[in-house]
């Protein structure tokens, strides 16, 4: 299966993609510990049906850096240009966590442009505290459990984006997910994570708007992004569904790729045109 290699002139430098195999097209998104590198058991996955679209986010190497770092207001404007400049016809967009700031609000702003719309552990720009159902008793419920956890795999090095579970059960698999994440070593994560979190400003009313089918998908055992709030934003999308995945946490595609790529699967089975 052959792989071309590109780089996309941006206002901010290079925007570094990669394109495997043909077929209807695939865009994926990576997350805040990952690059394009993160999605290559998806890759391998859909790449004998689809085109299979990944890309690194501005800041995220191979892409070049970006001054000051990068600015999530500026993802879905890079993911627009990348599928024009690929000329990809009513793609489905992937995407993981912080992917998913690029992958909503690009298909919020292009109606007709998408074909279906993933969202893993993920709501994006949409604020799950604006959500129609009261959901403050199950926050509550996952901040403690947040508040207990995370300070001890803080204290035994756990990495809180896959967790003491997956680093126990593939922990060749789990010293690969750290490998990806110190690509990027360099890059002010910290500050990255402060601006995306500050730029979930979007009620979740605003997926009435969303005009493609749309999965939100989460980890059970997600102590990033709590999955009660996805579950929540999934119910204002017009064709939403939501699907917790047990035993995972953060990283469902990276920690059971193949629940993950079956549950993309049957998605994708089910769009029409």
């Amino acid at each position: 299966m052959q792989t071309r290699i590109g780089q996309l002139s941006r206002p901010f430098g290079k925007l570094y993609y990669e394109v495997t195999g043909s077929g209807p097209p695939i865009v994926f998104a990576h997350g805040l510990g990952g690059n394009h590198l993160s999605w290559w058991q998806q890759v391998a996955h859909f790449s004998p049906r689809h085109s299979c679209v990944t890309f690194a986010h501005r800041g995220f190497s191979p892409s070049e850096p970006v001054a000051g770092g990068p600015d999530p207001a500026d993802y879905a404007g890079d993911l627009a240009a990348l599928i024009t400049h690929l000329s990809l016809e009513r793609p489905v967009l992937v995407a993981q966590s912080m992917g998913g700031w690029s992958c909503v609000d690009y298909a919020l702003a292009n109606p007709g442009a998408v074909r279906g719309l993933v969202m893993a552990c993920t709501t994006g720009t949409l604020d799950f505290g604006k959500a129609e159902s009261d959901i403050s008793s199950e926050l509550a419920a996952w901040q403690r459990r947040v508040d207990e956890t995370l300070p001890r795999w803080a204290e035994s090095g756990i990495h809180p984006a896959c967790g003491e579970a997956f680093a126990k059960r593939l922990p060749a698999l789990y010293e690969l997910y750290k490998s990806i994440d110190r690509i990027n070593a360099g890059l002010d994560k910290a500050l990255v994570r402060q601006r995306i979190w500050e730029a979930r400003n979007r009620s979740p009313a605003d997926l009435a708007a969303l005009d493609c089918p749309a999965l939100f998908l989460s980890g059970a055992d997600d102590l990033v992004v709590p999955p009660c709030g996805v579950e929540a934003v999934a119910a204002h999308a017009p064709r939403g569904r939501f699907v917790s995945v047990p035993e995972t946490g953060h990283s469902v595609y990276f920690e059971d790729a193949t629940r993950f790529n079956a549950e993309v699967d049957r998605f994708m089975s089910e769009l029409k045109g």
